[in-house]
Formats: C-alpha cells, sequence, structure tokens
C-alpha cells in the first residue's frame, strides 16, 4: 500500500539518494521517484490530454492515472526526528 503522504521526487536531485533521504528524514515520510526524464515536460503532456479529453468528462486524476508508477526510493532513517 502506498503511504498517504509522501514525496514523489523528480528531476535532477532524484538520482542523488543522499539528497532524497534528507528529504525523507526532514519530513519523516518516504520519497518515491519515477523513471522519466523531463518531469515537467511530462506534466504538461498530461495537461494537454486532459484539455483534448475534457469534453468528455474525463478527471485529470484519471489522465494521470496512465503516468508511470513511481518506486519507493528511500524512507525516514529510524530516529530521525529525534535530531
Amino acid at each position: 500500500a502506498v503511504p498517504r503522504t509522501r514525496i514523489l521526487a523528480t528531476g535532477g536531485a532524484s538520482h542523488n539518494k543522499k539528497i532524497l533521504q534528507v528529504l525523507s528524514d526532514v519530513f519523516s515520510v518516504p520519497v518515491f521517484t519515477i523513471d522519466t526524464a523531463n518531469s515537467a515536460c511530462l506534466g504538461s503532456a498530461y495537461r494537454a490530454i486532459h484539455g483534448l479529453v475534457d469534453e468528455r468528462n474525463v478527471s485529470l486524476a484519471d489522465v494521470v492515472k496512465l503516468a508511470p508508477e513511481p518506486r519507493l526510493a528511500v524512507t525516514p532513517t529510524p530516529g530521525a526526528e529525534e535530531v
């Protein structure tokens, strides 16, 4: 099961496990990534698809369901919240 609260990291920093670990530890949530280059372009493409099918009452959430499944990159370090 995917947690309700999580971080989805994209872009160059998403390839740096140490940065992802800091995010996870600071916010006490797991961090997920997607294997997609140019994630900003991907988001724009989904919005464009949504615009094309908008008259058919298709929600953006339904369009984004076609996105690649994020994968777990890191989880919070036990005890990190105490630091």
